[in-house]
């Protein structure tokens, strides 16, 4: 069928421009004037049964073919007008039937159709045209930033997010396209005018000079050939010109016109009422034919009667609950709009695990019509956490606070903020280098709180080359997120969460997961220690690993704490290589033997969970100790950990974590024995 229309479309071009060359017979001028006659209903029909415009999204080219048509068939009939004075049957019908033979009638029926079509419909469905293609353009940044945030918000797939930017995409270019092909319309009025009048100033010379006929004859028979021939053009140009003013004045439904038309004016049954008793006394009380009048009035009522019963059906199946009011849905106001956002019983709704919130001048990152990306960084965010640490983000939810500063953003967890930051829109950030002479606003950076400078746009160049790093305000503020997201990844993972990774991975290893859960460990303690691992920025994304090694050591303790270290030892490869890649020296800090020994006797068991009791005095020495190594500067952005025994790993962690929370603490069987070591110093009390 696609083949056929293009074939079709080739062919069509190529006819229309042999018509304007090579003279046509009468019979093939009368069989292409009928073929536009029929196209021209078919197009009208076609629009009274679309429910979106975007459905025929092709009208605008259509419209420009059929108005080149319509013109080729008017030089061919002008051509056998005032070379033959005959231009078919059907030019001679409208001429003569149509309009009784008369010139004069059939001029100012022609002026008539010329009036309505190029004043009324013509100038309406134009400017209608124009405003439809400037709200969809001013309508566009708003319907993106929809999209974007149903799709952060995981309502709608990738899928469904790029069909609807399509959509709109479309309905941009056709309302756009609406505006230029309206005006093909409006010419072609005007071109029949002129032809018409060449017609007849033109016949009446040919008949008078080249054919002999008296002055009468000639003016009468050009003159009715001339005006048959704009009937016969004007009427389906009129046709077309009333499908396109329905057309751009069509809103999306999910019914056609016809259906749009009967449900909204039969809703109200009390008006047709009404209409029919107003016919009714008009008929009686004035010299109104009164059959027709009752007749009419009887059918309004009936209308009313079936339109009533319809809405009492309606009413019935939707149930006692459901009232019939007005058609306008109206936000609550007061206790209605408290309501509204409590939800059912009063019970407010759930809180948004991860939402990002702006003040208005950083409406512009957000903004695709102003260069905004914020949205798709979002969702790259999303899929790098999936693919780096095996979770899948909760919706994340983006909205303003104009109780913010304009240029200050937090990112909230559950509520609750744990990040926040300030950009400069218009200006660039540039990082790593201190006491440069580069002029700019001096700050500490958003994520890592290190030195930085804002920047105007024009000094990019001149940071390049004095060794800074320069980034963009929008990729400040989704680093800053990501940073936000991996520190709390495990706050993140839901019990739900852990439920789904558990039952994706029965799929594939029904025997791992049915062993485990729920004979041998309930899903918190699962969920607890998958937590524990990400909470140490280990991915969990070896889901096979961990619940086979869970599986193997639940009969031995129901810790989450000690459960966590024996999948650490199992993860060791993985651990290791992600601090230091293959061929990379790790540097290990390790514990003195009599300080590990002693800790050793510190750790004590209650109520089935161990923990590390530490005077606040050692607890304070063994900090500054650790930390002065593990800041060393010799060592800086080498790889670097703290090397324990696997009993102590935990406790040392938790203890360290407020100081050291970028040094992973690791216990020795959690090394990859392929891995190069060389020591980063042993922490001692007495040092």
């Amino acid at each position: 069928m696609m083949r056929l229309g293009q074939s079709g479309t080739v062919v069509f071009v190529m006819v229309v421009v042999l018509m304007l060359i090579i003279p046509l017979p009468t019979w093939i001028l009368d069989g292409l004037i009928l073929v536009n006659l029929s196209f021209a209903l078919l197009i009208l029909l076609v629009t009274l049964n679309v429910q979106d415009p975007l459905q025929f999204s092709a009208f605008p080219a259509l419209l420009l073919m059929t108005t080149l048509f319509r013109l080729a068939l008017n030089v061919s009939a002008t051509r056998l007008i005032l070379l033959q004075a005959n231009a078919g049957t059907v030019i001679s019908t409208f001429g003569n039937f149509v309009v009784g033979g008369n010139a004069v009638v059939g001029f100012i029926v022609f002026l008539i159709l010329i009036i309505v079509q190029f004043i009324v419909i013509t100038r309406g469905a134009e400017r209608v045209s124009e405003v439809a293609a400037r709200f969809t353009l001013d309508a566009m940044p708003g319907k993106q930033m929809s999209i974007d945030a149903d799709l952060n918000a995981g309502l709608i797939s990738d899928q469904e997010a790029r069909r609807r930017r399509r959509l709109i995409a479309q309905e941009a270019d056709f309302y756009g396209a609406m505006d230029g092909a309206s005006k093909f319309v409006r010419g072609d009025a005007i071109a029949s005018i002129i032809i018409v009048a060449i017609n007849i100033v033109g016949g009446f010379v040919m008949g008078m000079v080249f054919l002999h006929l008296a002055f009468t004859q000639s003016l009468s028979t050009y003159t009715i050939l001339s005006v048959g021939d704009g009937l016969v053009s004007q009427l389906p140009a009129l046709l077309i010109s009333t499908a396109t003013g329905l057309l751009v004045t069509r809103a999306a439904s999910e019914v056609s016109f016809g259906g749009d038309l009967v449900r909204q004016m039969l809703q109200a049954p009390r008006t047709l009422y009404v209409l029919a008793a107003v016919i009714a006394f008009l008929g009686i009380f004035t010299p109104i034919s009164k059959l027709v009048a009752l007749v009419l009035a009887a059918g309004f009522a009936l209308l009313g009667y079936r339109a009533q019963l319809g809405s009492a059906e309606l009413a019935a199946a939707a149930g006692p609950a459901v009232s019939v009011g007005p058609s306008r849905v109206e936000a609550p106001t007061g206790e209605g709009r408290e309501a509204a956002q409590q939800g059912p019983s009063g019970v407010p709704g759930p809180v948004d695990a991860l939402a990002v919130e702006f003040g208005f001048g950083l409406l512009s990152l957000m903004d695709k019509s102003q260069g905004g990306d914020f949205f798709e960084r979002v969702q790259k965010v999303r899929e790098q956490m999936a693919e780096e640490f095996g979770i899948l983000l909760p919706p994340v939810r983006v909205k303003d606070n104009l109780s913010l500063q304009p240029s200050v953003y937090r990112i909230l967890l559950r509520g609750a903020e744990v990040a926040r930051g300030e950009l400069m829109p218009g200006r660039l950030l540039a990082m790593g280098k201190e006491g440069g002479s580069l002029p700019g606003i001096a700050v500490k950076d958003p994520v890592f709180q290190l030195p930085a400078l804002w920047i105007a746009r024009q000094q990019q160049d001149q940071a390049v080359l004095q060794g800074y790093t320069v980034i963009d305000t929008a990729t400040v503020l989704t680093t800053h997120f990501a940073e936000a997201v991996r520190r709390h990844a495990a706050e993140l993972l839901s019990r739900e969460d852990a439920k789904r990774l558990l039952d994706r991975l029965r799929q594939v290893d029904p025997a791992a997961v049915d062993e485990l859960t729920p004979g041998l460990l309930s899903l918190s303690v699962v969920h607890r220690v998958l937590q524990g691992l990400l909470r140490e920025g280990i991915p969990i994304r070896d889901l096979v690993t961990i619940v086979e090694t869970l599986g193997d050591r639940a009969a031995e303790t129901k810790d989450p704490d000690q459960l966590t270290e024996h999948v650490r030892q199992a993860l060791g490869r993985q651990i290791s290589q992600r601090i230091a890649p293959p061929g990379e020296v790790l540097y290990a800090i390790t514990l003195d033997p009599r300080l590990e020994g002693e800790l050793r006797t510190r750790v004590q068991a209650q109520e089935g969970r161990t923990f590390l009791a530490l005077d606040q005095e050692t607890a304070l020495k063994l900090t500054h100790a650790a930390e002065r190594l593990a800041r060393d500067p010799s060592r800086a952005d080498k790889p670097l950990a703290i090397v324990v025994a696997p009993a102590l790993r935990g406790h040392l962690r938790r203890l360290l974590r407020p100081v050291l929370e970028d040094v992973p603490v690791l216990s020795y069987q959690e090394l990859d024995p392929g891995m190069r070591l060389q020591s980063g110093g042993v922490i001692r009390l007495d040092d």
